[in-house]
């Protein structure tokens, strides 16, 4: 089955198109995964076999490697947003769930680096939820 999935930035001056299936779904609780979305963890998909395409704004894109680590992050220059990047060794792409326009219709597959998870980051389930901004 051949899928496409398209995507854009919070200011929609970079979309891109991903043609092909992801193999895995994983939360990263490292560190570093933590410090770039300034959240609890990333929510990355995986594939090495599907194709990544800038529709618009490639120039605007601009990449950050985390010197002596394998943490690479893709970026708007303009609003920030998380995008799509390919691992170093060019053979893995990696989509953060969130910059995808459409459904993820594949659930998370684990939590990794459970160990540096967020102290604050478990039984959530219990705490009151909201539609919207509370009042």
């Amino acid at each position: 089955m051949n899928n496409k999935h398209h995507g854009s930035c919070l200011c929609r001056r970079v979309r891109f198109e991903i043609e092909g299936d992801f193999q895995r779904f994983y939360l990263c609780h490292c560190e570093y995964c933590r410090k770039d979305t300034g959240s609890a963890h990333a929510a990355n998909l995986f594939s090495s076999t599907a194709t990544l395409k800038w529709l618009s704004g490639e120039d605007n894109v601009r990449q950050f490697d985390l010197p002596a680590t394998r943490h690479r992050k893709s970026f708007c220059q303009t609003c920030g947003s998380a995008l799509p990047i390919k691992q170093k060794t060019g053979e893995l792409l990696v989509v953060p769930a969130g910059s995808l326009d459409g459904e993820v219709l594949i659930k998370p597959d684990a939590h990794v680096f459970a160990a540096s998870r967020a102290g604050w980051d478990g039984s959530l389930e219990g705490i009151p939820a909201f539609d919207a901004f509370p009042s």
